[in-house]
């Protein structure tokens, strides 16, 4: 079982089954296990590790970490072993922390995965069972009907009117039909008629298969460089990453610079060697990774509390800054539920032949399922014993038809189509009434179109049904589709949701524009449009669309509420015009032709009932086909983005006002200002606070709007509030030299209680836009910035001055602390307000 047998498509059928040491029954469960164990995965990467040491040790990857562990130990064997264990363990406790919530988020998150596990029907012990599709293994027998991907390299064993999408493999446009049988053993990948490909999907008809390859196996696997890569960087990502960057170079910069001043004033080497260190920890955002896991990870768990599953965590900010949500029509406007109101002829008389013929139509047709066809089979009622299916031509997106051959009674062979009006059209030239009367189609079809338009007026959806006699052709293809004879139309309905207008103007009110794409004529898109709260909805359709520049079409989408009688590839077209004109853009989509337009939307959102190639295109998928559970993720999205930038304005001006008043220390003092492991006393203390605001609570100014990555907003809060904190500690400098006349000791003790307990009291101003007392945090927020409060002033009192080398300090500078705290806070309310009435558009 090493390896897939060679050219197994020119294998004959038994004897491939045996080569593979299976049957058409399927592997028993204990013989897959095996085989799972020993090839591995159904996977085109290894799945990403995510155990408890390499979760621990992620928290040790930044290079200055591992100096300044290094150069701890070096300094033990050096100078003082005390000073070394301190510092290695405060920096081991900072990674323990971190370790707890990324290892919380991260299963929080895997058991979350689990609810949307793209899955397979396999045969397994004679019976059929769904399973992962990374389960998978050689010999397995699959099933498979229309919307199902391919999960890995397989051979047809059994198949009926079986159509397979094969573009994502060999950029085919249409359908491929697949079909059992042998074929030569040089045929090329796109003639292999017979065989199967992982990563492919199943437009129409089903078939039973068994797997010769998977995983890394695969024609994918060995061909695509692109699926193996790492998905694109979403927009929030590359700030990120681009911040962090930024704030690097800027505290090297400042801390090599600090180093030298120290060796300039004959400072000891080592101690200012390993105080550059740690103030190179202290200044870094290093917590930003962990903090952005753990804000997604919560956001994760509370959108899925409403019924919003996040698949790839990165897509949640885009979801907050998401200002255009692009959605189908058909169960998400309306009930999904379609019912037919009649059928006549273009005269608009009822007929029964058109209902028994359409209903011959849906019944046969083994393509997916879907409403129309189901609501069609619940109205006909015929009896099926004088009718026997010969062949099919499944419906496609392009042609907007189905065809089915039916051999009646009498021994007639006749051809049944139905779809779109404006696809029948096209094909017919006789026309017949509900008596039976037959005329040339060239001289009614203006009154057919007429017929149809004013039937798609009033908001309802019109099929077209055309029969032909074959004679005794038991064949059909697409060029059967000509010569017809038009019998009427089919008249349903599918009223929208009752509460849509209210939850559209509640999107309105979050700054998010609906948009809908659907393949519908513009009468009943446009009438649907009316009554969910949109009066006179400008319309673009798909023939229009092919008409306009590129350029064009990025003004045109601005401008269009609804996108009719839009073909799948011009989904992507509409949804890329939209992000090129600065949008960010969500499409909501559940079908097999959704899927470049979920891969195209910077937020792709289907829903947990969708085809598997829609829900393996989305990053979001809902347990409901309903906006209202949107609405909620939209909520979720931007409160989870809120607390992230709450973590980077606090970590960058605390780490700005820090660096000024290091340097300026550093300039002035005959001794370090701060030991290093006070340096990192203070930067363990003022993260635990931090650590918590994934669960801090969110105004509802912060949610109102969808909010983007700013790199310029967050540069100038930075160079405001970093200078404020600098200014309030050269007070403190001040108070402890020229009032109190501290020691070198003294100084730091008096220096590190006002900067963990200013850094801790300023989270609470900075975390929000009111004044502070009008925004109630987070209790674990409030709790754990109490707790450090308490123990900061308890340090310098509890812990022996040989272990910290803090020391006990007067009364009179506790309370000169709390006023300068006290300004600080009154200081730092006046510059938020003046900040954010200068700084917001």
């Amino acid at each position: 079982m090493s390896e897939s047998p060679k050219s197994y498509w020119a294998i004959d059928g038994p004897a491939l089954i045996e080569q593979l040491q299976t049957s058409v029954k399927g592997l028993s469960g204990i013989e897959a296990n095996g085989r799972l164990s020993a090839d591995g995965p159904n996977l085109l990467k290894p799945a990403k590790k995510s155990g408890t040491l390499n979760l621990f040790l992620r928290q040790f990857k930044s290079p200055l970490i591992i100096i300044l562990l290094a150069a701890a130990v070096i300094s033990a064997f050096l100078a003082d072993s005390t000073d070394a264990i301190i510092i290695i363990a405060i920096v081991l406790i900072s990674a323990l922390l971190g370790f707890g919530q990324e290892r919380s988020a991260t299963n929080a998150v895997a058991k979350l995965l689990a609810l949307v596990q793209i899955k397979a029907s396999v045969i397994r012990d004679n019976a059929v069972i769904s399973i992962p599709t990374e389960e998978i293994v050689r010999g397995d027998v699959v099933t498979l009907s229309a919307g199902d991907i391919v999960p890995s390299d397989c051979r047809i064993i059994e198949s009926r009117d079986l159509f397979v999408d094969e573009a994502t493999l060999t950029g085919e446009t249409y359908p491929v039909e697949k079909l059992e049988g042998t074929l030569a053993a040089d045929t090329p990948l796109e003639k292999r008629t017979n065989t199967l490909f992982m990563g492919t999907h199943v437009v129409s008809g089903t078939a039973t298969a068994v797997v010769v390859s998977t995983g890394k196996s695969t024609e994918f696997g060995q061909v695509s460089e692109r699926l193996r890569s790492k998905s694109p960087e979403t927009e929030f990502e590359h700030g990120i990453k681009h911040f962090g960057y930024l704030l690097m170079q800027i505290t090297l910069i400042m801390v090599f610079s600090i180093f030298a001043i120290n060796v300039f004033l004959n400072k000891p080497i080592l101690d200012s060697f390993l105080f550059s260190l740690a103030l190179a920890v202290g200044l870094t955002p290093q917590l930003l990774p962990a903090i952005i896991s753990i804000n997604l990870a919560h956001g994760a768990k509370r959108m899925a509390e409403s019924k919003v599953i996040v698949k790839r965590l990165s897509s949640i900010e885009n979801f907050g800054s998401m200002n255009i949500l692009c959605s189908d029509k058909t169960g998400t406007l309306t009930q999904a539920v379609v019912q037919m109101r009649s059928a006549v002829d273009i005269r608009g008389n009822e007929g029964k032949t058109i209902r028994l013929y359409a209903g011959l139509n849906s019944y046969y047709q083994s393509g997916f399922s879907n409403p129309i066809d189901e609501a069609i089979r619940k109205e006909v009622q015929f009896n099926l014993s004088e009718y026997e299916k010969l062949d099919e031509v499944p419906y496609d997106f392009t042609r907007k038809r189905l065809s089915i051959l039916l051999k009646t009674r009498d021994g007639r062979h006749l051809m049944i189509t139905k779809g779109a009006f404006a696809s029948i059209d096209g094909i017919c030239t006789t026309e017949e009434n509900s008596d039976g009367k037959r005329s040339s189609y060239v001289s009614v079809q203006a009154q057919a179109v007429q017929k149809s338009t004013e039937l798609g007026q009033q908001g309802f959806r019109v099929l077209g049904v055309a029969y032909k006699d074959l004679g005794v052709e038991d064949k059909i293809t697409r060029e059967s589709e000509k010569d017809m004879t038009l019998i009427g139309f089919l008249v349903l309905f599918d009223p929208p949701k009752p509460d849509l207008p209210r939850t559209i103007e509640d999107l309105r009110n979050l700054g998010v524009t609906l948009k809908v794409v659907t393949g519908d004529n513009r009468f009943v898109a446009a009438a649907v449009m009316r009554q969910v709260g949109f009066p006179e909805p400008r319309v673009l359709t798909g023939p229009e669309l092919r008409l306009i520049s590129s350029e064009g079409l990025v003004k045109r989408v601005n401008e269009t509420d609804v996108f009719a009688e839009i073909e799948p590839n011009q989904k992507e077209q509409i949804i890329l015009a939209l992000k090129k004109g600065g949008n960010v853009v969500g499409y909501i989509g559940d079908g097999i032709n959704d899927a470049s337009a979920l891969h195209a939307a910077d937020v792709g959102i289907s829903v947990d009932s969708a085809v598997d190639v829609a829900k393996e295109a989305a990053d979001i998928v809902l347990m409901e086909k309903d906006l209202d559970v949107l609405l909620d993720g939209v909520r979720e999205g931007r409160k989870t983005f809120a607390n992230t930038m709450k973590y980077v304005f606090m970590a960058t001006s605390a780490n700005f006002g820090n660096m000024f008043s290091m340097a300026g220390a550093s300039l002035f003092l005959s001794f370090l200002p701060l030991l290093p492991k006070q340096v990192l006393m203070v930067n363990l203390m003022t993260d635990m606070p931090e650590t918590t605001i994934a669960t801090d609570n969110v105004d509802a100014e912060q949610v109102e709007k969808p909010r983007r990555w700013d790199m310029k907003f967050i540069r100038r809060f930075m160079l405001l509030f970093g200078l404020i904190s600098s200014i309030f500690d050269y007070i403190t400098f001040a108070v402890l030299i020229f009032v109190l006349n501290a020691s070198p000791d003294q100084f730091r003790t008096g220096w590190f209680i006002e900067s963990v307990l200013s850094a801790v009291i300023i989270v609470l101003v900075i975390r929000t836009r009111r004044p502070f007392f009008r925004s109630r945090p987070g209790r674990y927020m409030m709790a754990t910035s109490a707790a450090i409060i308490m123990i900061t002033l308890a340090l310098p009192y509890i812990v022996p001055q040989g272990i910290l080398n803090f020391q006990g300090l007067p009364p009179i500078f506790l309370a000169l602390t709390a006023l300068i705290i006290l300004l600080y806070i009154a200081t730092a309310e006046m510059a938020k307000r003046y900040f954010y009435r200068n700084n917001m558009n």
